[in-house]
Formats: C-alpha cells, structure tokens, sequence
C-alpha cells in the first residue's frame, strides 16, 4: 500500500465529504410529505405519503404568477414553494421563489444555509452579489456582484454564502430563483445580529462590529 494508494483514498474521502452538502438524492420516484405518522413512513425531511393515494395536486402550486406585496421597509418580497406548500417536492433537492422588488428595493444581505441558489431575471434591472467566506492570511472577503437585465441569469449564490439583491432600475423588478434543496430556508443577517430572541449582548455587538453603544440601539 504506497503513498499514490492512499493518496487516491483521501481523495476520495474528501469527495465524499462534499457530496452531502445539499438534500441527499431521492430512493424513490417520488415522496409527497404528509403529517400523518400513522398512515406514513419517514425518508428525507418530511413523512411521505403512501403511494396509492398520492394525486395530481400533490405535485401542484398556484401562485407565481402573482406579484407579492413589497411595499415594506426593504421594498422587496420573496413568495416561496418549497417542500411545506409542494408536497410533492419532498426528497427531491429543489425548490422555486418568486422575487417582487419596487424600485430601489432591496432583497437584504441573508444566506441560505442548505442551498445553493440560482437568479433568473424576468423584470427590470437587479443589482446582485455575493460574498466570500473569510479568507486565510487576513485576507478582505471577496465581492461578486453583477448588474443583471431581463432574460438573465447569475449562478450561484454558493451554499451559506451572504449574498443579496437591489432593483436599480426605475420599475417593478420580478425574478425567480432556483433552490438545491426543498426547503433551503433563509438567514437574514441583520436580523438575526439585531432581532434575535432573547438579544445578544450589547457588549458583544458592540465589539464585534467596533460600533459604540449608541450605534447599536
């Protein structure tokens, strides 16, 4: 057993290792969620449903074609289908959103820490971009971002990284977005700093982001 042997088997390992970063690949054609543990067995994420009263509307959802309501603070709302709208989603790794901005609104920066996720432009102008994880040798994170038109696409936002959106442009902006996971969730960033439940230490915020107290409230 040489070095090259071993060398291929960490290889190996490593790979492995990453494969399991999104929602694990489905055992069966299909799983469609269903609370009912008495009448279900439990796969990935969600209890299926058994196969010989799955329907047609259990791989069904309406209401993409409606713009959601962004006339909030941040201008902007996200109309989600995932696994808890889409049944039929479950165990299969993905998932849609729909992206309403007004002008100048902002998606604010937040991360999605089961999924990568894919933009699609339908409408207006977006503003978008990513950021690095921390870099070694107190290297800057690095900043990906790219104005995009209708009709185009920016791929990925990686899986866990802080990323956003902001209409620049001076109408409604519409975009859709593709997800690696059925349920990707969201984590918006300034909310969980500043809204969490219970509160993080003022000494700690005010540390951490080299703001004083005053800044903070």
């Amino acid at each position: 057993m040489g070095a090259p042997f071993l060398i291929t088997i960490a290889t190996m390992a490593l790979h492995s290792s990453l494969a399991v970063a999104s929602d694990p690949s489905p055992s069966q054609d299909f799983c469609v969620a269903i609370n009912d543990p008495n009448t279900a067995v439990f796969v990935n994420g969600k209890i299926c449903k058994y196969p010989k009263v799955v329907n047609a509307d259990d791989f069904f959802f309406q209401g993409l074609n409606k713009p959601g309501n962004a006339t909030n603070q941040q201008g902007s709302n996200v109309t989600t289908t995932n696994v808890n709208n889409l049944a039929g989603l479950n165990t299969l790794g993905v998932s849609l959103a729909r992206l309403d901005f007004v002008p100048y609104g902002l998606n604010p920066p937040h991360t999605h820490p089961r999924a990568t996720e894919v933009l699609f432009v339908l409408e207006s102008t977006l503003h978008v971009g990513f950021v690095t994880s921390n870099p070694p040798n107190n290297m800057k994170n690095q900043l990906f971002t790219k104005t995009l038109n209708p009709g185009e696409i920016f791929l990925p936002f990686p899986l866990r990284l802080i990323h956003f959106q902001f209409n620049v442009g001076k109408m409604n902006a519409v975009a859709f977005a593709g997800f690696s996971s059925q349920n990707p969730q969201v984590n918006t960033i300034a909310n969980a700093v500043f809204e969490s439940n219970p509160p993080i230490f003022l000494d700690i915020l005010t540390k951490a982001l080299l703001f004083d107290n005053k800044v903070i409230d």
